[in-house]
């Protein structure tokens, strides 16, 4: 049985799930609390195939433990900001109320279900490519499993930062001045923890490139897209983070958005702080 073929019927399945789920609890956030669960079954599935079909499995274990270990790094993370505990992504709230209640069912079903959900197997299919060429594991799967765990790393510390930060602004009664993070790596870009999300999908396509002898092949189209979601999330997020804290829009002038990059205007930063 062609492995694709599985995990395109457990993403069915998924769907299915994430959608009546939704329904029934009137919570549209149950797509998120499998995000981190979804890629790691499925990059596994190519991997056991691998090894059944008794071919040369090396590359595929190794893109599967990488997998295992983002996920495993997020479901935590995401656990301890109460994920699993029925708090819907605040997002889908103010989406909701600028939507009459059948535009949000038909953007809940289309976009938030059935598209996030093809993106989880899209960004996995670089596992697929590496399952249709089992060529032996070489140098460069090494050097762009390193970038890998390099960007897990980084992730790791931006979201360890962001929990502190959050932690200190609840003891401090709600309020932290200015009312975000910037310091630490939140100094050299203001969403680290979205740019290592995303480099690190972009590194596992490379694998699954040197997998193919090419390096552009169709399972780009998963770390393409996902740069796409994540980008328009993020442009989102920051226009709700800008509403509720002037002193945002100094932090915007001063810091890059996605790539950590040195501080543009530090003068501008200092005063948005001190405002």
């Amino acid at each position: 049985m062609d492995p694709l073929l599985l995990v395109v019927v457990i993403a069915g399945a998924v769907c299915a799930f994430c959608w009546i789920a939704s329904l029934i609890t009137k919570d549209t956030s149950w797509v998120d609390r499998i995000w981190s669960i979804a890629p790691v079954v499925y990059v596994w599935v190519f991997a056991i195939a691998a090894i059944t079909d008794e071919a040369d499995a090396v590359r595929l274990v190794v893109m599967a433990v990488l997998v295992t270990a983002w996920g495993a790094r997020l479901t935590f993370n995401f656990a301890r900001k109460g994920g699993y505990t029925g708090m819907e992504d605040y997002r889908w709230a103010v989406l909701r109320g600028r939507m009459k209640p059948w535009q949000f069912q038909l953007f809940n079903l289309f976009f938030i279900v059935l598209y996030q959900n093809a993106l989880l197997v899209l960004i996995s299919l670089p596992a697929y490519v590496a399952w249709l060429n089992p060529t032996p594991f070489g140098m460069w799967d090494a050097v762009f499993a390193a970038l890998f765990a390099a960007f897990l790393v980084g992730e790791t510390v931006a979201d360890q930062q962001q929990w502190d930060f959050h932690q200190e602004k609840a003891k401090a009664g709600g309020h932290l001045e200015p009312g975000f993070l910037t310091t630490g790596v939140f100094a050299w870009s203001r969403h680290p923890n979205f740019f290592f999300e995303q480099a690190q999908w972009w590194a596992f396509y490379a694998i699954g490139a040197v997998a193919a002898g090419e390096w552009l092949n169709p399972s780009i189209v998963g770390a393409a897209l996902l740069t796409v979601l994540f980008i328009g999330s993020t442009l989102f997020t920051e226009s709700l983070t800008a509403a509720k804290y002037p002193a945002y829009a100094g932090y915007r002038k001063s810091t890059s958005m996605l790539v950590p990059l040195p501080p543009r205007w530090q003068g501008a930063r200092t005063r948005a702080q001190a405002s």
